[in-house]
């Protein structure tokens, strides 16, 4: 029996030492261009260190993640990636992921409750919200009415943006908020809450957008009422669609999320796990500063959500 263990010892060093099986990743719903650049992102990276790689979507549904979970689970994944669906509703899944002995690695939305998942790599959104609503002070004046769009209240980052946004605008008196409305981070629901809003506040200056998805919903609504000219809005992601609707004059601004790099850097804190036990970083929770995009500095965008030095 000492021989056999012996023998087997070597061979389980080395498979801890190898970068090879699967990593399963799982994004909230690839129809919008930073959950698709996310999951790209990181399956480039898994493959390019020697795993095999698999990207599905939970559409923000706890449900579909579950199944998804226990799909990665069956199929005896060596980490996942996970954009949680719910900030509660999804530690269950990760508990599950756990209890199989498979690390979890959160990108871009936290779970609440630290100490489950290895890593939660995310936006400085506080850090984010406070350039977007300099700029957009900047952009709209000091003085007039507004409204704002709100992203899904079931990710924190919705109420984190929104009261970014708040701690820089409630400096100005003047600027007053007379309306605001979910709209899920969708184009659609931001385009049909937007001319709600419209409706409701026609002597509005500007719009506070929780994601560049809500925003651009929102400038397809004020084109159809011809009154972007008289009202302007800011974003939130740096979508390629939003860096367009920059360069072509209506949308002021939006605030670059580093996707791209800590997508990457999800998978490479994994592949460090598995191999050492060890993420190689100091805390679980990440921050990763945004960045700011207006027509200033657009040209410097050279690949979707990566901003050039």
């Amino acid at each position: 029996m000492l021989s056999a263990f012996a023998l087997a010892a070597p061979i389980v060093a080395a498979s801890a030492a190898s970068a090879s099986g699967l990593i399963s990743i799982i994004v909230i719903d690839p129809a919008n261009p930073y959950w698709l650049t996310e999951g790209n992102v990181a399956k480039a990276e898994a493959e390019k260190l020697g795993y095999t790689a698999t990207v599905g979507a939970s559409k923000a549904d706890t449900n579909t993640e579950s199944k998804l979970i226990d799909t990665a689970i069956t199929n005896k994944s060596v980490a996942i990636i996970l954009d949680p669906a719910d900030a509660s509703g999804s530690i269950g899944a990760v508990k599950r992921a756990i209890a199989a002995n498979i690390p979890v690695f959160l990108v871009n939305a936290e779970i609440n409750q630290e100490g489950l998942a290895k890593a939660q790599l995310v936006s400085n959104n506080a850090q984010g919200a406070a350039l977007g609503g300099q700029q957009w002070v900047t952009a709209i004046g000091e003085k007039g009415n507004y409204v704002e769009l709100l992203g899904a209240p079931s990710d924190n980052n919705a109420a984190t943006r929104s009261n970014g946004y708040e701690t820089v605008i409630s400096q100005y008196p003047d600027l007053k908020k007379v309306g605001s409305e979910v709209a899920n981070w969708d184009r659609t629901q931001g385009h049909d809450k937007m001319q709600s809003l419209l409706q409701a506040h026609p002597d509005i200056i500007g719009v506070t957008s929780g994601n560049d998805e809500m925003a651009l919903g929102a400038i397809a609504a004020l084109k159809e009422a011809g009154k972007l000219s008289s009202i302007k809005v800011g974003g939130f992601d740096g979508s390629p669609d939003a860096v367009a609707a920059i360069k072509a004059g209506d949308l002021q601004y939006t605030v670059l999320q580093p996707v791209a790099v800590y997508s990457a850097k999800a998978v490479q804190q994994a592949d460090s796990f598995i191999k050492t036990g060890k993420t190689g970083a100091a805390t679980e929770k990440q921050l990763f500063d945004c960045l700011l995009i207006t027509k200033d500095n657009v040209d410097k965008y050279t690949a979707p959500f990566t901003l050039s030095e």
